[in-house]
C-alpha cells in the first residue's frame, strides 16, 4: 500500500525533472554531502543550449542581484515536514464555511497550499511590510555563524532561525526585504489561476525593487499598472521635505493576455452626465469629441453644418475620429451632435444604454473614492470598539479599498478565490464579507497571519485581532443586509501552522536505536488528535481544505468522511476486515487508515484486496 509523503512538495527535483524532460544531455549525477549519488543539472551546459552564441563564461546581463539571492530561491524551493491544525475554538461557522484563516508564517503556509490550491486563486492582494527600518523581523534560516553568540543576544527564535531586526543600519537593509518577498512571490504565484492577478500595496522605499522583483518572478509581459493611492485626506504638517500622500499598489497578472479587469460601476454623477436635449428615442446621450490628436490618414475631410457653414476641417493637431463614409452613416442615424443652432463643430452623441457595462478602472485612486489611512484607522477602532487613545494596528487599509480591487479582479458568482498572506488586521477578509453582501456573491477568502505580538488590550497577537475582526464583520454584515445574508458565507475554518504530527523517528528512522523500536510502533505525536491527521491527509493529497466533514460511528470506530466521498478516513485502532468492507461499499474516491490501525497483519495485508474487490476506483493509503 502507498504511503503519503507527509511533506510539501520538492520544488527543486520537480524543476529539474522538468528540465531533463526538455534538455536530456543537461542531466548529470552529483553527490550530495553524504556521498550519494543524485541526479543533478550541468549549468554550464545548460547555458549553452538557451544561448545562440558560444558561452565561454559568465556575462555581464541585465538582472535584479543581492546579497542572499541564493539562499531565498533555496528556501521557496525547499520541501518542509509541517501540516496545518484545525482549531475549531477559534472558528466560526467551522462545519459549514468555505473561508480559511491560517495562522503561522506565511512561508510555510504557501509551501502547505501549493498543492491543493495550485492554479486556483483569482486574486492575491498583500500588504506587505514597507521596510521603514522597524517594522518586520527577518528570518534568516541559513545561518551558517556561532549559535551561542546569537542566542545570547536574542538573535535565535526557539527553532534555531536568526532573527535580524531590518533596520537601516544592519547593512542589509534592502537585501533582507527582498530575501523576504522573493520566496513568498514565487509560491503565491503557482496559486494564482491562468486569469488571475495579484495587488501588492507598497510605499516609495521599495516600489523600485518591487517591480524589478515581480519582473522576475511573474514575468515583464504580465504587468499591468501602478495605482496611485491617495491616502491622505490631508497633508502631514510635521514632514521634514514632503508630506508623502501617497501610496502604490502594484498589479501584475499570471497571463496579461488572458486576465481583464471588470468595468467599475458609474457613480450617479457619472449618469447625470448623460443627457437628452433633442429627445432621442434611445435615450440620454453624452457628447464625444469627434477631433482625436491620434493621427488617422482618413481624418481629414470638409463638413458641412446644418446651416451651410463650411469646416474645412479638425482643429490643427488633430484628425476625424472616423472617415467620411462612417461620419456620413452616424449623422443619417442621428448619432452626430450639430448644437442647437445647427452651426456647431460637430460631435458623436455616445447613448448610456449602449456604453460598455462598467467604467475602465484608472490609476489614480482618491481618498474620498477608496477611503484614507485615517478612515482605516477609524474604521478598525470603531468595529473593535477601541478605547480612547488605543491603537490596536499601525497600518491598517480601508475596506473601501479592498471592495475596489475584489469588485475589479472578481466576479460574485464564480466562487473566486481571493488570498491575502500577510492578512494583518484581516480588512481583505472584511471587505470581501461585505462585497458578497452587496452583491450575494460566493468569493471565498484564505488569509495567512503570523502570530505577532501585540500590545492591544484584549488581544495578545495581531492574529488573535484579526479573527476577533471577522467575527464582528460578520455580526456588523448581518446586521446592515438582512435581506442579503440568509445563504451568506460569514465563517471562517481557523488552522495552525505546526509540527508534523508524525513523530521525527518517522523522518529519519536511521536515528532510532535497537532497543527503542518498540517505542517507535506509533508514529504519530501523542498531542495530535484524529482530525489533526484528517487536516494533515487533506494538505498532502491536495484536498480542498474546506470541504465539508462528517463523521461517522461503524463498528464502534469513528470514521471520517470529508465531502460525501472525497475522501474515507479512520484512525482508530483494531480495525477488522468487516469494518474495512463497510467503508470500501460507500466506494470513496480516497480512504486512509493509520499504520497502527489494523487489529492483526492480516488485515493490513487484506485492504487492498477488500477494495479492488468492493471499490476498485478507490485510491488507497496509509499514514
Amino acid at each position: 500500500m502507498e504511503k503519503l509523503k507527509m511533506h510539501t512538495p520538492d520544488l527543486t527535483g520537480e524543476n529539474v525533472e522538468k528540465i531533463a524532460a526538455l534538455f536530456p544531455n543537461c542531466v548529470t549525477e552529483a553527490t550530495d554531502e553524504n556521498g550519494k549519488l543524485t541526479r543533478a543539472i550541468d549549468f554550464d551546459q545548460l547555458r549553452q543550449e538557451l544561448s545562440g552564441t558560444i558561452v565561454e563564461g559568465p556575462r555581464e546581463r541585465y538582472h535584479l542581484d543581492w546579497p542572499g539571492k541564493r539562499e531565498a530561491i533555496l528556501a521557496a524551493n525547499a520541501p518542509i515536514a509541517k501540516t496545518l491544525r484545525p482549531c475549531r475554538e477559534e472558528s466560526f461557522d467551522f462545519d459549514t464555511t468555505k473561508n480559511l484563516f491560517i495562522e503561522g508564517d506565511n512561508l510555510d503556509a504557501l509551501k502547505l497550499l501549493q498543492e491543493t490550491y495550485l492554479g486556483k486563486v483569482k486574486l492575491i492582494y498583500i500588504d506587505p511590510p514597507y521596510n521603514t527600518g522597524n517594522d518586520f523581523v527577518y528570518r534568516d534560516a541559513f545561518a551558517q555563524e556561532s549559535e551561542t553568540y546569537f542566542r545570547n543576544s536574542n538573535q535565535i527564535d526557539e527553532a534555531g532561525n536568526r532573527l535580524i531586526a531590518n533596520t537601516e543600519a544592519n547593512g542589509r537593509f534592502h537585501s533582507d526585504w527582498l530575501s523576504m518577498m522573493y520566496p513568498r512571490l514565487r509560491l503565491a504565484k503557482n496559486l494564482l489561476a491562468e486569469d488571475g492577478a495579484i495587488f501588492v500595496s507598497i510605499a516609495d522605499q521599495e516600489v523600485h525593487n518591487l517591480r524589478f522583483l515581480m519582473d522576475e518572478v511573474f514575468g515583464a509581459e504580465n504587468f499591468i499598472a501602478t495605482i496611485i493611492w491617495h491616502k491622505m485626506d490631508g497633508p502631514k504638517n510635521s514632514a521634514m521635505h514632503f508630506s508623502e500622500d501617497h501610496d502604490y499598489v502594484i498589479v501584475y497578472a499570471r497571463e496579461a493576455e488572458i486576465w481583464r479587469p471588470n468595468g467599475l460601476p458609474r457613480t450617479d454623477e457619472m449618469v447625470a452626465r448623460y443627457k437628452n436635449p433633442d429627445n432621442d428615442p434611445r435615450g440620454p446621450w453624452l457628447l464625444s469629441d469627434l477631433a482625436a490628436r491620434n493621427y488617422y490618414s482618413l481624418g481629414r475631410y470638409a463638413i458641412t453644418t446644418k446651416t451651410g457653414r463650411i469646416i474645412e476641417g479638425p482643429p490643427a493637431g488633430s484628425y476625424w475620429r472616423v472617415n467620411r463614409t462612417k461620419f456620413d452613416e452616424l449623422d443619417l442615424d442621428n448619432r452626430i451632435w450639430w448644437g442647437e443652432s445647427g452651426d456647431n463643430r460637430p460631435g458623436i452623441k455616445r447613448f448610456l444604454s449602449e456604453v460598455r457595462e462598467g467604467v475602465v478602472p484608472q490609476t489614480y485612486w482618491s481618498w474620498k473614492d477608496v477611503g484614507s489611512t485615517r478612515n482605516a484607522k477609524q474604521e478598525l477602532s470603531a468595529i473593535m470598539e477601541a478605547g480612547a487613545g488605543e491603537d490596536l494596528f499601525i497600518t491598517p487599509k480601508p475596506t473601501k479599498l479592498l471592495r475596489r480591487i475584489i469588485e475589479i479582479a472578481t466576479r460574485p458568482d464564480s466562487k473566486d478565490i481571493v488570498l491575502d498572506f500577510f492578512a494583518g488586521s484581516s480588512t481583505t477578509g472584511h471587505a470581501l464579507l461585505a462585497a458578497n453582501a452587496e452583491d450575494t456573491g460566493n468569493r471565498r477568502s484564505i488569509l495567512v497571519q503570523y502570530p505577532e505580538p501585540t500590545d492591544s488590550v484584549g488581544y495578545s497577537t495581531i492574529a488573535e485581532l484579526g479573527r476577533r475582526r471577522l467575527r464582528r464583520a460578520a455580526d456588523k454584515v448581518r446586521t446592515g443586509n438582512p435581506l442579503n445574508t440568509q445563504n451568506l458565507d460569514t465563517g471562517f475554518r481557523a488552522m495552525k501552522v505546526d509540527t508534523s504530527n508524525m513523530r521525527d523517528v518517522y523522518y529519519a528512522p536511521d536515528a532510532v536505536a535497537q532497543g527503542d523500536l518498540l517505542a517507535q510502533v506509533d508514529n504519530i505525536k501523542p498531542d495530535r488528535k484524529p482530525e489533526d491527521l484528517l487536516f494533515q491527509v487533506l494538505v498532502d493529497w491536495g484536498i480542498d481544505l474546506a470541504l465539508p466533514i462528517a463523521t461517522e460511528s461503524i463498528a464502534g470506530n469513528k470514521v471520517f468522511f470529508v465531502d460525501t466521498n472525497a475522501l474515507a478516513a479512520c484512525f482508530d485502532a483494531g480495525l477488522t476486515d468487516d469494518m474495512v468492507k463497510e467503508i470500501a461499499k460507500r466506494k470513496p474516491l480516497r480512504a486512509v487508515f493509520r499504520d497502527a490501525s489494523y487489529g492483526t497483519d492480516s488485515v493490513k495485508i487484506n485492504v487492498d484486496q477488500i477494495f479492488r474487490l468492493l471499490s476498485p476506483d478507490t485510491e488507497v493509503r496509509s499514514i
